[in-house]
């Protein structure tokens, strides 16, 4: 495994997340797998050798192991990963190719260009859609892979000895599971961090689409504010009068006092006006 391009891909998914991405990446990466990849391989490696029988008919093994192990663990949990982690993938995608497009476009214009991008990191446009359907696609996965879980092996748990009694099996034999305790511990973990994965997805798309609102009545309600002050509002006319309003016999006009103010000449005296 090459980790210095895994190190890129992860510092990269890690660059256009947001706090709750990042979690959500730590946690994968250690709680998930690391755990997949240092311990839980170990533990299913004698899974088939060490399913044993209490019968020497030839198939019987065979047949009530596929019964019970329809899919390995391991194997699911591989097809989950890849699944999980793929949509990140499609964000560092994305801005990449925002940014190939913005350099193309300067190169052909020169640095005088108009930019299509500001910051083609950004959430914006189609990588804000890229980056909230990405999540609901994660979440999603994770939710179909728990369920296939509990269908495949109740409550989560694997028993210590199976009763099979399917062709070619000569009557109900029983099978015993190597290190079911261990392998329920494991699973269980595994499951428990696939729940607060789904939390955190969940957490971070309604981050998304909240704080997208806000945006979007911010800019709405300055809009308004800037239209209320280019179009002031006037008093209204009277209806019907033309703009002149009448009152009856008896009104007097109010009066008012003008202080006295000095008096501003027309003119200056000539000496000043003629310097």
């Amino acid at each position: 495994m090459n980790w210095s391009a895994f190190e890129g891909l992860l510092s990269g998914v890690n660059k256009y997340s947001t706090a709750f991405g990042r979690i959500w990446l730590s946690l994968v990466f250690i709680f998930r797998l690391l755990v997949y990849v240092v311990a839980a391989e170990r533990v299913w490696s004698d899974d088939h050798k060490d399913f044993d029988c209490n019968t020497r008919q030839p198939g019987c093994t065979n047949v009530c192991f596929d019964h019970f192990f329809p899919v390995s663990h391991i194997r699911l949990w591989a097809l989950q990963l890849i699944l999980v982690t793929c949509p990140s993938l499609l964000v560092i995608m994305h801005v990449a190719y925002r940014e190939a497009k913005e350099q193309r476009l300067r190169e052909a214009g020169g640095d005088s260009c108009r930019h299509i991008y500001t910051n083609p990191g950004k959430k914006r446009g189609g990588l804000w859609w890229t980056y909230l359907l990405s999540l609901i696609f994660k979440a999603g996965v994770d939710m179909v892979f728990l369920y296939i879980f509990y269908r495949f092996y109740r409550n989560y748990t694997l028993p210590r000895v199976v009763k099979c009694e399917l062709r070619p099996c000569p009557n109900a034999v029983d099978c015993y599971i190597s290190r079911p305790t261990e392998k329920t511990i494991f699973t269980l973990f595994m499951v428990a961090t696939t729940c607060v994965c789904i939390v955190l997805s969940l957490i971070e798309a309604t981050y998304l689409v909240g704080k997208r609102c806000q945006e979007c009545l911010r800019a709405g309600g300055v809009e308004s504010r800037r239209h209320s002050q280019d179009c002031p509002i006037s008093c209204p006319e009277p209806v019907g009068t033309g703009g002149q309003v009448f009152h009856g016999a008896d009104y007097k006009p109010p009066t008012a006092t003008i202080p006295p103010t000095a008096s501003c000449p027309n003119s200056l005296p000539e000496e000043e006006s003629l310097s």
